[in-house]
Formats: C-alpha cells, sequence, structure tokens
C-alpha cells in the first residue's frame, strides 16, 4: 500500500481526491496548508505528494523549492493548480516536480499521473548541502540569500567580512550549483595543478578563514584566482581581518585587492537568534533525510534553549551540536533535559582550572589538552574542521594530539 499525501487549501478538493485514492487501495494523508504539510512530510514519510500552487501561507513552490534546498525532496511530486500557467509548470519541473495537473483534475490524468510517480525509481544518494533557499520564512536569510546572488552575478569572488558565529560556510554552499564540485583549499596541502581545478570546474572554492593558510595555500588560492573563468570556478572566502592586518601578516597586496574587490558582512548567528529555532530544525531534518542521524524532532523548549545560546563557533557549531543530540538522544523528541544535559560541555566555554603551582611546560600543556580537547567535541571529532579551526597544520595536529594522549577523530573527514 501507497502512501500519499495531499496538501490543498480547499476541503472539498482534499477530500474528493482522498476519497478516489483510496477507493484506489492507497493510503492517504491530509494537509491544508504549507506547515500541515511540512509536518505530515516529515512525521509521515509519504511516498509521493499532490501539492497545490496557491496556498494562504507558503505556496506550493515555495515548499518544493524548501524541500529541495534541504534535501526532503525524496519522492515524487505532482503540482496542482486551477490558475497555472506554463511558465509556473516549467518552473516547478525545474525544481523537481515530476507532473503539473490543471484543476479541475480528469480523473484518468490524476490516476495516470499516481502510477507514472509510483512507478519512478527512488533515488538514493547523498542530499544536496544544505542552502540558505531552505530558509524560506527567516527574512535575514532570504534577504542574504537574495544579496548573495546580486553579487554573484557581477562576480566570481566574494569575501565575507565575518567575526565570531559565522554564517560563511552556510552562504558558500548557497552559491554553489546542485551537484556541482565543492574545494575547501584550506584542506589542500600539496601544490594545486590543473588536474585539480579542471575536477573542480563548475563548483565553489571555499576558504573558512584567510588567515589561517599557510604560505603553500596561499599560492594554491593564488593559482586558482588566476583560473576561475578559465574553469567556471566561484571563490568565495571568509576572514575576521582586514585589508591592513592581512597585509601585515605577510600576504601580497596585489592579491588582498582582488579578494577585498567585493565583499560582504552576512549577519552574524546573534543577529538572527529568532531565526535559530528554525536553523536547527533544518539542520534536523537534512541530517536525517542524509541518513546520518536516527529519526528525531527538537521540542520548542529544547528549539528556544538553542535560540539563547551564543554559538560563537557559529554555523559548523549549531551543526555539529544538533548533530550529537540526534546521535545520543535515546527517545525520538530532543527535549530540554537532553539538551542541557548533552549540549552544555559544547556550546560552554572550557572552565581554566589550571594550577600555577606547576612548572610553565606542564601548565601549556595541560591548556593544550583543554583547547583540543573542547574544539575535538565542537568539530565532532572531523579532522579537517580542527586543523581550520586551530590553524595547525594536519601532520603536526596529528602529533600534537598523540602527545597530548588525546584520540584522533574517527569521522568521515569532508573533502
Amino acid at each position: 500500500m501507497s502512501k500519499l499525501l495531499i496538501v490543498d487549501d480547499e476541503v472539498g478538493i482534499r477530500e474528493l481526491l482522498s476519497e478516489i485514492l483510496r477507493d484506489e487501495g492507497h493510503d492517504v494523508l491530509l494537509a491544508e496548508n504549507a506547515a500541515a504539510a511540512r509536518a505530515a512530510r516529515n512525521a509521515g514519510r509519504p511516498d509521493m505528494v499532490l501539492l497545490d500552487i496557491w496556498m494562504p501561507d507558503t505556496d506550493g513552490i515555495t515548499l518544493l523549492k524548501e524541500w529541495s534546498a534541504n534535501g526532503q525532496l525524496t519522492m515524487p511530486v505532482v503540482m496542482m493548480s486551477g490558475h497555472g500557467t506554463i511558465d509556473t509548470a516549467v518552473e516547478a519541473t525545474r525544481i523537481g516536480a515530476i507532473d503539473y495537473l490543471e484543476k479541475p483534475i480528469a480523473l484518468q490524468k490524476l490516476l495516470a499521473a499516481v502510477k507514472r510517480g509510483l512507478q519512478r525509481p527512488v533515488t538514493q544518494g547523498t542530499p544536496a548541502p544544505l542552502t540558505l533557499a531552505a530558509f524560506t520564512r527567516s527574512m535575514p536569510l532570504r534577504d542574504l540569500k537574495r544579496r548573495i546572488e546580486q553579487m554573484a552575478d557581477s562576480s566570481r569572488i566574494l569575501l565575507l567580512r565575518v567575526g565570531a558565529g559565522s554564517l560563511a560556510e552556510l552562504v558558500a554552499r548557497s552559491l554553489q550549483a546542485p551537484g556541482a564540485p565543492w574545494l575547501d583549499l584550506a584542506a589542500v596541502s600539496n601544490p594545486l595543478d590543473l588536474t585539480q581545478l579542471q575536477a573542480a570546474q563548475g563548483g565553489v572554492l571555499f576558504v573558512s578563514e584567510l588567515s589561517r593558510l599557510s604560505r603553500a595555500q596561499q599560492k594554491n588560492l593564488v593559482f586558482a584566482l588566476d583560473r576561475l573563468e578559465r574553469y567556471d570556478l566561484r571563490l568565495i572566502v571568509a576572514t575576521d581581518h582586514n585589508h591592513d592586518a592581512l597585509l601585515a601578516a605577510g600576504w601580497d597586496e596585489a592579491v588582498l585587492d582582488r579578494l577585498f574587490e567585493v565583499s560582504l558582512v552576512p549577519p552574524a548567528m546573534a543577529e538572527i537568534r529568532d531565526d535559530l529555532p528554525e536553523l536547527a530544525n533544518q539542520i534536523l531534518l537534512h541530517l536525517v533525510e542524509a541518513g546520518d542521524v536516527p529519526l528525531r524532532r527538537l521540542s520548542t523548549a529544547a528549539l528556544n534553549y538553542l535560540r539563547t545560546q551564543p554559538w560563537a563557533g557559529g554555523y559548523g557549531e549549531l551543526r555539529a551540536a544538533v548533530r550529537s543530540l540526534a546521535l545520543a538522544t535515546l527517545e525520538e523528541e530532543i527535549d530540554l533535559p537532553e539538551v542541557r544535559r548533552l549540549l552544555a560541555p559544547v556550546v560552554d566555554a572550557p572552565a581554566c582550572a589550571i594550577s600555577f603551582d606547576q612548572p610553565l611546560r606542564e601548565a601549556r600543556e595541560a591548556f593544550e589538552r583543554m583547547y583540543l580537547e573542547h574544539h575535538l567535541r565542537l568539530e565532532s571529532g572531523n579532522m579537517t574542521r580542527l586543523a581550520e579551526k586551530t590553524g595547525l597544520e594536519r601532520t603536526h595536529l596529528y602529533r600534537k594530539l598523540k602527545q597530548l594522549g588525546l584520540q584522533a577523530g574517527r569521522r568521515h573527514e569532508e573533502a
């Protein structure tokens, strides 16, 4: 028995379609608006969705975009409308809808569309990375998306001037075309060559913090900078240092002039505090859809608690915290006591209880151990991110962890 979700704000249409499809032997879920559709899709995991375009809270095209952006478009979707145009149908298909039905819907067309949809093979694979397109209800994030898209129309290079609580990676992912390559230049230690750039063609090159790049990595950036047009690449870099500070640190002035030519100050996490519950929810949904964590949901109290936290580590810290909570919580709902118990070591800065009555070397080792333990938790053991955060070269970082008796992360490392 297939499970179908019908989303339409007109009760008569919902009941009519439901009666027809139940008579055909399908299990039917109903939703009167986008909010109910989100809840039904997440809880019921339908095999197919019939989605009305014109709805009072969020229109069907916007909801389709949201599902596509956060990796939830894992089921066939057929759009329905009584006021459709060819342009609307084309847009829906481009986003991921498999068919378009015009109201009033003829019985045979309905049954044929449902049959085609259910016969489509289920596509398994890694969902697209989470992007700003998933946040349709946040005005600051929607505004940020429009700004970066407008800037990207005129420049292949975008510098994000960020401080604590950065959204840099989420911004950069939002300029990555679906299926396009992603290359983190901070993870490339050896000299970059044309083969690597060719493999990244049409994709995004990213640097989360310019000041952490080694001299060799700076050369790699310059090498790529001169070949962006040739390989159809975008370069998104972020830094909390200004032009003069990087120049004083040894950067080439001509390179800095090119990097700082087009820049943007995205909002910090503290500036979008009211949107943090949506951000956390979308991160969790994306992790669930990717098969990275079991099916979980955050309670209202848990979301409110997350909203009150400083998130000095930015989007990466919030994502790591949500993932840790989803993996550690035994119940389907992640409630406030679980968040307080499990999250406190992640979001709170470690207490610096180092004795001053010991030799300098021992005090230094004690601090380094606490510092690295904190960031290992923060990055969920991801060694690429840990190297970026600490500014240590990977070989030196592994040696330091071993010296301090700390276990290196075992998680799959991102390229």
